[in-house]
C-alpha cells in the first residue's frame, strides 16, 4: 500500500492518494469550503451519500475512487472511509481552534438519527441501528457502519452513530450521513475564543503518523 499526502493547514485542505491491491482512491478536500462536490466510487447510492456529507458539512470534496468492484464494494467503501478520515486529519493539523466536540439530531421523514463526535486524536466508533433489509441501494447496509468505522480511525475522532427510527433503510441511511456531516461541521468550526489554543487540558491532542 502507498499513500501520498499533500497539506495546507493555513487553508485546511487536504490532498490523499491510497493504492491498494485493491482499490486506488483520490481525495481532495477543503474543510473551510461551502458543499461543492464530485464523487465518483463506481457505487451509486454510496456517491448519493457522500455527496450529502459534503453538502451539509459545508465541504468541497472530490473523491475518485477505482475498486475492485468486480468483486464486490467493501473494499471500496472501506477504503474510502480510510482515505477520506486522513484527509480529515491532515487538514486539521494540530486542531488548535477547533470546537472539537458537537451533535446533531435529524429527521427524514418516519426516520430520526443522531450523531455525536469528537476530534479528540482518540479513534472509537459507537453505532447501533435498526435496518429493515440486509441493502440499501446497490450495497449491503452493514457497510454503512463499516465506512464509519474506518473513517474514525484515521480521522483520530471519537462518533457515535444511532438510529432511533425509521422503518425505510434509504431514509435512514441517509439521515446518518446528514446528522454526522451537521455534527461534524460543529465540531471542526473555528471557534474565536479558542483561537491558537489547542482544545483539551492536555496541550495537545495526538494523532496517528502512520496510514493504515
Amino acid at each position: 500500500m502507498t499513500t501520498q499526502i499533500t497539506t495546507s493547514t493555513e487553508s485546511r485542505h487536504a490532498q490523499i492518494v491510497r493504492e491498494t491491491s485493491e482499490t486506488r482512491i483520490k481525495i481532495d478536500l477543503d474543510l473551510n469550503g461551502n458543499g461543492k462536490c464530485d464523487v465518483q466510487t463506481g457505487i451509486g447510492f454510496f456517491d448519493h451519500m457522500l455527496n450529502q456529507l459534503g453538502h451539509h458539512a459545508l465541504l468541497d470534496l472530490t473523491v475518485k475512487a477505482d475498486g475492485d468492484l468486480s468483486i464486490d464494494c467493501h473494499h471500496t467503501v472501506e477504503d474510502t472511509g480510510l482515505a477520506l478520515g486522513e484527509a480529515f486529519s491532515k487538514a486539521l493539523g494540530d486542531r488548535k481552534g477547533i470546537n472539537r466536540m458537537a451533535d446533531a439530531t435529524v429527521p427524514m421523514d418516519e426516520s430520526l438519527v443522531q450523531t455525536c463526535v469528537d476530534f479528540s486524536g482518540r479513534p472509537y466508533c459507537v453505532f447501533k441501528s435498526n435496518w429493515r433489509g440486509e441493502v440499501v441501494g446497490n450495497m449491503p447496509v452493514s457497510l454503512i457502519e463499516h465506512f464509519w468505522a474506518s473513517f474514525a480511525v484515521t480521522a483520530g475522532c471519537n462518533i457515535h452513530i444511532r438510529v432511533l427510527d425509521g422503518s425505510d433503510n434509504h431514509h435512514m441511511v441517509e439521515a446518518v450521513f446528514k446528522s454526522a456531516a451537521r455534527a461534524i461541521q460543529s465540531a471542526i468550526r473555528i471557534d474565536p475564543q479558542r483561537a491558537g489554543s489547542i482544545p483539551s487540558t492536555k496541550g495537545m491532542i495526538q494523532t496517528r503518523n502512520d496510514p493504515i
